[in-house]
């Protein structure tokens, strides 16, 4: 299927959208492709708000926000939810299938939440990733904190375990302390109150309101009452928290879930997930995909792309300290005694054998390596950008 074919039966399947829902539907759809996917981040407001001009130059009465996400940044769910309402009387939000964290955050902010069969929301509590050097390792690797497990620690060091030693709370926490440090604590607490505080204006904009006390139970049942933060939140489920869920009929639910296949087409969502398929040969270390997309916005009026090129470098043991001694017995002709050149071709050839030496050694080294037992790989999106197609 060509990009324009495919372009074409998109196109035609948000227009019977549009027309089944009576509104104008803009599509942001953040791929979970392995091994460098994305996330909903604060780069596609710009796109977004260029969508928003093209299919709705006046305010319109309904917009819809179909979307998919396994989640992103915290900070950006509002910017978009406050930007799609400058737009629109009333908003809604339709979940094919993902809609997680961050995604599940910017549905809050919707009026009605349109959930097929397959749709999942997520809890929300936050992942914070850092950098970090393990020993042994000169790359540095991501770790990744969870906000409510970090909290959970401490409230059952402080409340469940029934410790009453202060001296024992002491050195729990400290053994906390010694894994994270300060600043990274500050950024969990931070971000602990940050994100209760977003999930509750973002709640707040639904109309007709939505009273105190029910906005207060959905908020303690995302953040703190759902334990796993990868439980997928159906819509039954949905419905008892307490969210404005909306089921689909039959023919919606056909044409919203075909559109959702199109995009997995697009992004080929089911191809392998481990790395390492991806590199022809043992000895190969680094390989290179160019025009990797991994998200894209779209309505019937413009198409964008978040494309970069893909690298993916593997990760071996380190090599050994080894001593290398490289000797080049030179034979000269006979008559000829080394001592006797003259002192310049006497430096240069000996130039000449320390390089060769050299070139000889690294090149053992590589090899070396490249026998070495791989125990990652890294994967980094090169020079990603939005791009719109035509």
């Amino acid at each position: 299927m060509s990009e324009m074919s495919s372009r074409e039966e998109r196109v035609n399947l948000i227009k019977q959208i549009e027309e089944k829902r009576k509104s104008k539907l803009l599509i942001y759809f953040c791929a979970d492709r392995h091994p460098a996917g994305s996330q909903i981040a604060s780069d596609a407001v710009r796109p977004l708000y260029e969508h928003l001009l093209a299919i709705a130059p006046q305010k319109i009465t309904n917009l819809d926000l179909f979307i998919y996400s396994i989640g992103g940044m915290i900070e950006a769910p509002w910017r978009i939810v406050t930007m799609l309402r400058e737009f629109c009387e009333k908003l809604a939000v339709i979940i094919p299938y993902k809609a997680y964290s961050a995604a599940t955050l910017i549905a809050l902010g919707a009026d009605e939440i349109v959930m097929g069969k397959k749709g999942e929301l997520s809890p929300i509590d936050p992942i914070l990733e850092v950098v970090m050097r393990p020993p042994g390792l000169e790359q540095p690797m991501p770790a990744k904190f969870g906000v409510e497990d970090i909290m959970s620690y401490i409230t059952f060091i402080r409340d469940t375990s029934g410790l009453t030693d202060q001296s024992a709370i002491v050195r729990l926490i400290s053994l906390l302390a010694d894994k994270i440090s300060p600043p990274i604590i500050g950024s969990i607490q931070r971000m602990h109150s940050h994100i209760r505080l977003i999930a509750r204006k973002l709640l707040s904009l639904a109309q007709p309101p939505i009273e105190e006390s029910r906005i207060t139970s959905i908020v303690q049942a995302l953040t703190e009452k759902i334990y796993a933060h990868g439980h997928g939140i159906g819509r039954k489920e949905a419905e008892e928290i307490g969210l404005q869920v909306k089921h689909p009929d039959s023919d919606l639910e056909e044409l919203i879930w075909k559109l959702y296949l199109c995009y997995e087409r697009m992004f080929d969502l089911n191809a392998t997930h481990d790395p390492e398929g991806y590199f022809t040969n043992d000895l190969e270390d680094e390989h290179i995909e160019d025009n990797w997309d991994v998200a894209c916005i779209e309505s019937t009026e413009k198409f964008h792309v978040f494309r970069g090129r893909l690298r993916l470098k593997r990760i071996r043991q380190r090599v050994p300290s080894l001593n290398i001694s490289v000797n080049f017995p030179i034979q000269f002709p006979p008559g000829i005694q080394p001592q006797n050149l003259p002192a310049a071709l006497q430096q240069a050839l000996q130039q000449i054998i320390q390089r060769g030496g050299t070139q000889i050694r690294n090149q053992i080294l590589r090899q070396i390596a490249a026998q070495m037992p791989v125990i990652g790989v890294n994967s980094k999106l090169i020079g990603g950008r939005w791009i719109e197609l035509t």
